[in-house]
């Protein structure tokens, strides 16, 4: 037996902005040609198939037309519900799915699997909706925690197994099984500042151990591909929704099962329809530097590292890159001697000339004035002072005395 293993969607996300939806249309019609030459038997779909709760008309439109042209290959289609999924609005229609289609999203159906056969006999498959402790601890012992209720939830697949086993154990006595979660895992490493923490309180990560018991574990949530062991493995998301996952490939796990259970898995590779590049250097060096001229058709989020900021850098920028999405000041950390905080060096201020250069090193990552700045300082604070003595600085039409610095 076959099986394709996807995950997280995220139907619907922007990408800074942009619409994802045409994009991810092409990548998963993409998908489907890979179930169709692969004679693919089974497609799992590990939850956060759409990336809100309330998603939009169109998302819906792209999950059906996906679901039914999946469908439509012959494979059987078993989708679970992620944290970002509203569990109410993606089971609703479960019911009125055409055969083949399955969208499980109650944790009262976790034990009972969906059964697809081959010439070896059955192989059980248990969808984990996304849990909520919060929703659950008063009904499951232990569920406390995204671990607590995992460990439970494949408890239910271990007792549904250990009732079977001998009655339609396949050739060789063995009870195939593969089960499909989306959590944390314990040994992953999270894309930073992309997948929301399913944690009770702290960091909640669910121990590999959990996972015991079946044949293949089909997890969600990491977007980039991981593998935890041989049978537990993240397939992440088949598109880039952020700049740090842009190392990483974007396709999905075919796994075979054989008559004794896993077989092996390997990757197939869907098509990246922008490629994602981040640029650091000196600002002048990237908007008009040969080595960035591969980069001139990619999504690109700039790191500029000159001292000082500059002047509407975003709309410079896309110039060269029309689809620069990001950008942002990022000068060397200088090392200073100075260990004083911005309102210590203003208030040890001596002269207008100290206050105006502690505000330059303030806002400007350490960098003061430089030559020809301090030289233009002192100009403009030397005809202030003249004009102060000439009696000339006027505030609502009376002559003043102005006592006040020029930077506070």
């Amino acid at each position: 037996m076959r099986i394709l293993h996807t995950s997280d969607w995220h139907i619907g996300r922007t990408f800074h902005g942009h619409s994802t939806l045409d994009a991810l249309r092409g990548v998963l019609d993409a998908l489907v040609v890979q179930v169709r030459a692969h004679a693919v038997d089974v497609v799992i779909v590990a939850g956060d198939v759409f990336d809100s709760a309330t998603p939009a008309a169109a998302c819906y439109g792209l999950l059906s037309d996906t679901l039914a042209a999946l469908a439509d290959t012959g494979a059987e289609v078993i989708v679970t519900s992620g944290n970002h999924d509203s569990a109410a609005r993606l089971g609703f229609q479960a019911a009125l799915l055409r055969p083949g289609i399955h969208v499980l999203t109650d944790p009262a159906e976790v034990g009972t699997p969906i059964t697809v056969r081959d010439e070896h006999g059955p192989v059980h498959i248990y969808g984990i909706p996304f849990l909520e402790p919060a929703l659950l601890r008063h009904e499951w012992p232990g569920a406390t925690s995204q671990a607590g209720v995992l460990a439970h939830a494949m408890g239910l697949v271990r007792a549904d197994l250990a009732a079977r086993r001998g009655a339609d154990a396949g050739v060789g006595g063995s009870l195939r099984a593969v089960a499909v979660a989306h959590c944390f895992a314990a040994g992953v490493e999270p894309t930073p500042h992309l997948e929301r923490d399913i944690q009770q309180g702290g960091l909640d990560v669910v121990p590999l151990q959990t996972f015991d018991g079946v044949d293949y574990m089909a997890l969600g949530h990491i977007h980039g591909r991981q593998q935890l062991s041989d049978r537990v493995r993240y397939a992440g998301a088949p598109l880039h929704y952020s700049f740090g996952e842009g190392d990483k490939p974007r396709g999905s796990w075919l796994v075979e099962l054989d008559a004794a259970g896993f077989a092996g898995a390997r990757w197939l590779d869907l098509p990246v329809p922008r490629p994602l590049r981040t640029l650091r250097g000196a600002f002048d060096e990237i908007l008009q530097g040969d080595a960035y001229a591969d980069a001139e058709d990619a999504w690109v989020s700039v790191e500029y590292t000159d001292a000082v900021p500059q002047a509407d850098p975003l709309r410079r920028l896309q110039q060269r890159f029309p689809h620069c999405a990001a950008v942002a000041h990022t000068p060397p950390a200088r090392n200073s001697e100075d260990t004083r905080s911005y309102t210590q060096r203003v208030r040890a201020a001596q002269s207008d000339a100290e206050l105006v250069e502690a505000f330059l090193v303030h806002v400007r990552a350490g960098e003061g004035a430089s030559d020809r700045e301090a030289e233009l300082v002192r100009d403009v604070l030397g005809a202030r002072e003249r004009a102060e003595r000439d009696g000339d600085v006027r505030t609502g039409g009376r002559v003043a005395r102005s006592t006040a610095p020029v930077a506070t």
